[in-house]
C-alpha cells in the first residue's frame, strides 16, 4: 500500500507540472515543483549527519605550467611569470642576468588547489585543479612543475606535479576571430598530488562522538537519539541541540571504528521540513512545500499601461499670406490601457493544490507570482517561509 501511495504521489506531481507548463505568459515560463505529503521513508544516519571533526581541508599553491604551444602568458602583461621562472631557475643553479627579461610564450603562472580528505595518509594521491592567473589562452598540453600545497596554517601537506587534462579548446584566426569551447585556461591532474603530512583528527581523541545533522531540526535530532538508544543501549545518545547529538563510544581505536560502522547504518525517520516556498526569480522555478497554507484573503492582480506618443507636425501660413511663418508644432497623445484584472479568494486552510490552481487561472508570469507571494507574506496570510533566490 505504501508503494501505491508513493506511485500516486509521483503521478500527481507529473500531472500538475504538465498542467502548469501549458500556462504561458509572453516568453516567460513557470515551472512548479510540488512536494506532496506521502510516505516518509527512513534514512541512514550517514546520510543525515556527519561526524564532528571528520572533514576535508583546503590546500592551495602557486606554480608554473610549462610546455605550452605558444598559448602561455604574455610576459609584458604578466611580469610575475618571468619573476617566478627566474627564481625557479636560480634554485636549480641556472643564473639569468638581471637585465635579461625572457619573452616566453610557453609558460603560464597558475594556482593549484585541492581538498585533502579526512584521514588521508602520507603517500596517498589526490586530484588537483590547476587554473591560470595570468593571460594564458590555454593550458592544453602543459605540464605542472612541482608545487607545494599548503593549508591555512602555512604548512605543506602535499606536493603536486604532472600533466594537465584540459577539457576546453580554443582556436584563433589571423584576422582576430576566435572560437572557444568550455574553459581552456583551467584543467585537472588526476592523482596529481602526493600527501606529505597527515592532518590529526579529533576522531581518535576521547570516547565520545558528536553527530552534526546536515539540516538542523529538533525533531530529527530527538528521533536520531531515540533510535540509537533503542538499537545500541539506553543513554548512549544525548541530543545537545537542533544540530548535534553526543554519542558515547569506545575509547579503543579499533572498537571505535567498528562502533561507528554500526552507528552510521542505523535508519532514522527524519522530521518533516517546515513550510517553505522557494522562488527563483531568474529562471521562474517555484518550489512549494506540502505544509504551505494560506489564510482567508482576496487577491486582485492586474496591470495598468500608460503609452505616450509624440507626433511632430508643421504649421505654415496660407498661400499668398503676407504674415506668418512656418513653425514646427509638437503633438502628444496619451493612451491608458488597463488589462482585465481577476480576483480569487482563498478560504481558511487552503492547501497547495488550491494555491497552484488559483495562480494558473490568473495566468501570472513568474515576476507577477513573486509579487503575489510577497504580498501574501506581508499581509500575514501566507503560512510559510518565502525565500527568493
Amino acid at each position: 500500500m505504501a508503494i501505491l501511495n508513493a506511485v500516486f504521489s509521483v503521478v500527481r506531481v507529473k500531472v500538475n507540472i504538465k498542467r502548469v507548463l501549458r500556462q504561458r505568459s509572453g516568453i516567460s515560463l513557470m515551472l512548479f515543483v510540488l512536494i506532496f505529503p506521502g510516505t516518509v521513508f527512513a534514512e541512514r544516519i550517514k546520510d543525515l549527519a556527519s561526524i564532528a571533526g571528520v572533514r576535508s581541508n583546503q590546500l592551495v599553491g602557486y606554480g608554473l605550467v610549462v610546455g605550452l604551444d605558444g598559448s602561455g602568458d604574455q610576459t609584458t602583461q604578466a611580469p610575475f611569470t618571468v619573476q617566478s621562472l627566474k627564481s625557479m631557475l636560480a634554485k636549480l643553479g641556472v643564473v639569468v642576468p638581471p637585465n635579461v627579461n625572457p619573452q616566453l610564450k610557453n609558460v603560464a603562472a597558475v594556482m593549484v588547489h585541492t581538498d585533502l580528505p579526512a584521514f588521508a595518509k602520507p603517500g596517498q594521491t589526490i586530484d588537483v585543479t590547476v587554473s591560470s592567473i595570468g593571460n594564458a589562452k590555454s593550458l592544453r598540453g602543459g605540464t605542472l612543475l612541482m608545487v607545494p600545497l599548503k593549508g591555512a596554517d602555512g604548512q605543506t601537506y602535499a606536493i603536486a606535479q604532472g600533466n594537465l587534462v584540459v577539457g576546453g579548446f580554443g582556436a584563433e584566426g589571423s584576422d582576430g576571430s576566435r572560437v572557444t569551447v568550455n574553459v581552456p585556461s583551467a584543467g585537472r591532474i588526476p592523482n596529481g598530488a602526493t600527501v606529505e603530512r597527515q592532518v590529526l583528527s579529533p576522531f581518535y581523541e576521547g570516547g565520545d562522538i558528536v553527530l552534526n545533522l546536515n539540516t538542523p531540526d529538533f525533531t530529527t535530532a530527538q528521533r536520531l537519539a531515540e533510535q540509537i538508544n533503542a538499537k545500541i543501549g539506553p543513554e548512549t545518545a544525548l541530543p545537545i541541540d537542533a544540530t548535534s547529538i553526543r554519542v558515547r563510544a569506545p575509547g579503543n581505536a579499533a572498537q571505535k571504528v567498528a562502533f561507528t560502522s554500526v552507528l552510521e547504518n542505523i535508519e532514522v525517520t527524519p522530521g518533516e521540513a517546515p513550510a517553505r516556498v522557494i522562488v527563483n526569480a531568474r529562471t521562474g522555478t517555484i518550489v512549494i512545500g506540502s505544509h504551505v497554507r494560506v489564510m482567508p484573503v482576496a487577491i486582485a492582480h492586474g496591470s495598468l499601461t500608460v503609452a505616450v506618443s509624440e507626433d511632430i507636425g508643421v504649421s505654415q501660413p496660407e498661400p499668398f499670406a503676407r504674415r506668418g511663418q512656418t513653425a514646427v508644432v509638437p503633438g502628444s497623445e496619451v493612451a491608458i490601457t488597463e488589462e482585465e484584472s481577476r480576483m480569487f479568494l482563498f478560504n481558511p486552510g487552503v492547501r497547495l493544490n488550491d494555491i497552484v490552481r488559483a495562480v494558473n487561472e490568473v495566468g501570472a508570469a513568474p515576476g507577477d507570482l513573486v509579487a503575489i507571494l510577497e504580498a501574501l507574506q506581508q499581509s500575514g496570510a501566507l503560512r510559510a517561509q518565502l525565500t527568493v533566490i
